[in-house]
């Protein structure tokens, strides 16, 4: 009886085993026979900005460095760093001892060649000792007008004083006295691609985000394109002009700047479509074509919302599938659903 018991839990399990041993080998004949079910898209061109964004500081428009043009001892300086200054405003003051004694010696020659007048007209003294007279006169005159305006500093343009490094007393050597800044307007200088040399024109618009004022948009000008092109860099440089009323844009704030080089008509894809390869910077998709899917490479251009600029890699009427494309592989059956 027990044998007869044996018998038969034997033969369950290899029963059991053999039918086991069946389904698997469905189970895996229908995953290879699975189409993998996706959906695309067809492609379209649609109008699309061409926008460049560039990196760039901002710059004062103009700089000037009060310096004198013969060194000395400074007796005042009639700023500090933050001052505001008007065109042609008195700066600096220098030590006047100079000035006080070719003042003086300028007043003797004035007396001297009143003399010398008087004396030619009565022959006392030749055309010649005359004009030498003259010619003396006249030097000191110009001598004594440059040591007036090096007593004297004054700004040549309207900004804000950015840099002091001297004080009352000090004898100027090499650096400047003062740094005057004009930054209304301010200026950005970018370099652009020699591409886009012949789409940028001066008075082109450019819009610039500034980090430094959370985010915050300013709109500025194309005012200067410069004639050559870095042989190295192969771009140019531009500089955007940025009105600045309200001075609230300062140099060495970090910007970006975006331009618009005009429309074309390219395909836009959802970003659900653009896979990365792997190892690489390569962007691709799979197109759908006679139920299989076909590997693509792309190159991208602006991202406008979710979806991707494709500059080159598709073409009018290309079937790209946008779901379902996780883990496929060049030539999978793929089944297309609504």
């Amino acid at each position: 009886m027990k044998r007869k018991v044996f018998l038969k839990f034997i033969s369950l399990a290899a029963l059991l085993m053999l039918s086991s041993c069946g389904g698997s080998g469905k189970s895996e004949q229908q995953t290879e026979n699975t189409k993998r079910n996706v959906i695309v898209e067809e492609v379209r061109l649609v109008p699309v900005d061409q926008l460049s964004s560039f990196t760039a500081t901002v710059e004062a428009k103009a700089v000037n460095h009060i310096t004198p043009a013969m060194g000395g001892r400074i007796r005042v300086i009639h700023v500090d760093v933050g001052s505001r200054v008007s065109k042609g405003q008195t700066v600096v003051t220098m030590d006047a001892a100079n000035y006080s004694q070719q003042e003086t010696q300028l007043a003797t020659l004035r007396r001297d060649y009143e003399r010398y007048s008087e004396l030619y007209k009565v022959g006392g003294v030749s055309k010649q000792q005359l004009d030498q007279m003259k010619t003396q006169l006249d030097v000191a005159q110009t001598a004594l007008n440059t040591t007036g305006e090096n007593t004297g500093l004054i700004s040549p343009i309207s900004g804000i004083v950015t840099a002091r490094n001297y004080d009352p007393g000090d004898v100027v050597a090499g650096m400047p006295i003062l740094t005057i800044e004009n930054i209304n307007p301010v200026k950005i200088v970018i370099n652009v691609s020699e591409s886009y040399y012949s789409k940028v024109s001066p008075g082109m618009p450019a819009t610039i985000v500034v980090d430094a004022l959370e985010g915050e948009t300013f709109e500025g000008k194309i005012s200067l394109i410069h004639p050559t092109i870095n042989p190295t860099s192969r771009t140019f440089p531009v500089e955007i002009e940025v009105n600045n009323t309200d001075q609230r844009l300062r140099p060495g704030m970090f910007s970006r700047v975006t331009l618009n080089f005009g429309t074309n008509e390219r395909p836009l894809v959802t970003d659900l479509a653009v896979l990365k390869q792997s190892g690489s910077n390569d962007r691709y998709v799979f197109l759908e074509k006679d139920g299989k899917a076909v590997y693509t490479k792309v190159e991208l251009g602006t991202r406008i919302g979710d979806k991707y600029e494709i500059v080159s890699g598709l073409h009018v009427g290309d079937r790209v599938i946008v779901q379902g494309n996780s883990g496929l592989i060049e030539g999978a059956e793929v089944e297309v659903i609504d």
